[in-house]
């Protein structure tokens, strides 16, 4: 599965254009990241795309030293699931 970061959009994605998957996010504050929205097409779901685009986000977070703000359900869900890995990236 190859994820592709839009930094001018704002989003990580996966899949062909008409069955794209994604984890939109916004900056809204210097140093930290908003994950504000998961989409995965319903015939993609059950598959564990949304859980690859969680931790490339993630990743990408951690990479940039950036704080986690989760206003997205799943990711909220997703990092509360994963709270011992992810803690430390939590904005307070």
């Amino acid at each position: 599965m190859t994820i592709h970061h839009n930094a001018a959009n704002q989003e990580f994605t996966v899949g062909a254009a008409d069955q794209q998957a994604e984890l939109a996010y916004s900056l809204p504050a210097a140093g930290v990241i908003d994950f504000v929205h998961t989409y995965v097409p319903e015939n993609q779901r059950g598959q564990g795309v949304a859980d690859e685009l969680a931790k490339t986000g993630l990743a990408y977070a951690r990479q940039q030293h950036l704080k986690v703000r989760t206003s997205c359900p799943f990711m909220a869900d997703y990092v509360q699931q994963h709270h011992k890995e992810y803690a430390d990236l939590l904005a307070s």
